[in-house]
């Protein structure tokens, strides 16, 4: 079995990352969401502020706090999260649900508005980030970065937004379902791509 799979209590393979004893909401997110092509604007433009989060830490400590991530700041409605102010930054400071880094807390309030100009620039968030999707990366090589990750964090950049470095943004691109990077013989390979054969890519 490859470095990269880890067989998991049912007898399945899976990426290795996922399976961290005690914490069953990894497999779960690996079952269920990571990989899989998402369109819905609300659900990108969340997922990337979390990466941005995530930034220094692991997407375990992230995806523990999502549900705190949620309410605090208002399910991410883009429109809602752009209003807010330095009450608001004061309010998520101190809520201990969350990571409270200032820096990370305003790149989100900032990148609400980013996002809201991007919609009426290409029409969705979706139309635009599905621009980088990328199907030919060789499934066995373990990487930080793409090609396409290189290009959608500086097409982000030049539109003002911030915490979405190539890395960060390939991270997005893996869980958005952009690239399929479950590793070859995991369940979630062939079920990911059938999914991604099924989307349509919004435009």
């Amino acid at each position: 079995m490859s470095d990269r799979l880890l067989t998991g209590p049912d007898g399945q393979p899976r990426c290795r990352w996922c399976e961290v004893p005690g914490f069953d909401a990894y497999r779960d997110y690996h079952d269920r969401e990571w990989g899989y092509p998402v369109a819905d604007d609300r659900r990108l433009f969340e997922k990337l502020c979390l990466e941005g989060f995530q930034s220094g830490l692991s997407w375990r400590t992230i995806l523990a706090k999502r549900e705190a991530f949620r309410a605090a700041f208002h399910r991410f409605e883009m429109d809602e999260v752009a209003r807010f102010g330095a009450a608001d930054i004061e309010r998520l400071l101190a809520d201990a649900g969350i990571v409270r880094h200032r820096g990370k807390i305003e790149a989100a309030i900032h990148n609400a508005s980013r996002a809201l100009a991007l919609q009426q620039e290409a029409g969705s968030l979706a139309a635009f980030f599905w621009r980088f999707e990328e199907t030919d990366l060789p499934p066995e090589t373990v990487r930080a970065t793409s090609p396409g990750s290189l290009r959608l964090s500086k097409a982000l950049k030049q539109r003002g937004w911030k915490f979405v470095g190539p890395t960060t943004v390939y991270s997005f691109m893996q869980a958005m379902g952009l690239v399929n990077d479950h590793a070859p013989g995991c369940i979630g390979r062939a079920a990911v791509d059938a999914e991604r054969q099924r989307f349509v890519p919004p435009r």
